[in-house]
């Protein structure tokens, strides 16, 4: 399957014109280049799958979270679109972190945060989430 997938998408790059937007992005995991995570990012580790999360334009970043890592209340500039891609990721809606209120994503599971919207969230057992929107990004943390 994933040769017929590399196949089409190679074909589509060689039939049409030459430039940089009609050559797809191709990542396998051994691809991924994972570095530690800093400011809010810091004790995951994060890999820029595509693009750059700090200009304009389209970004895919995966985040590497450590069991009972932990995100309190902020909001973001941007949509926020993560799809957690193993473990479990814990989310809830409000100002103040209520473990209660808390949603549970498993693996496969999605879920698109509107711009400005304050929220928080916590990995169970090691988590990896990808995160997609269109950049910059922004993350604001809430005053308590």
């Amino acid at each position: 399957m994933r040769t017929l997938l590399v196949t089409a998408l190679l074909a589509t790059a060689l039939a049409a014109p030459a430039s940089a937007a009609s050559t797809p992005t191709i990542v396998t995991p051994s691809d991924v280049h994972w570095t530690a995570g800093t400011g809010p990012f810091t004790g995951a580790q994060v890999a820029v799958i595509f693009g750059d999360p700090a200009k304009s334009g389209p970004y895919v970043i995966r985040l590497q979270l450590p069991d009972g890592a932990k995100f309190g209340p902020h909001f973001h500039g941007d949509v926020e679109n993560v799809t957690v891609l193993q473990g479990t990721l814990l989310v809830g809606v409000g100002d103040a972190a209520d473990p209660s209120k808390m949603i549970s994503l498993p693996a496969g599971s999605f879920v698109s945060v509107p711009i400005g919207v304050h929220h928080y969230a916590m990995a169970k057992g090691d988590t990896i989430i990808q995160i997609h929107g269109m950049g910059p990004a922004s993350m604001t943390m809430v005053k308590p």
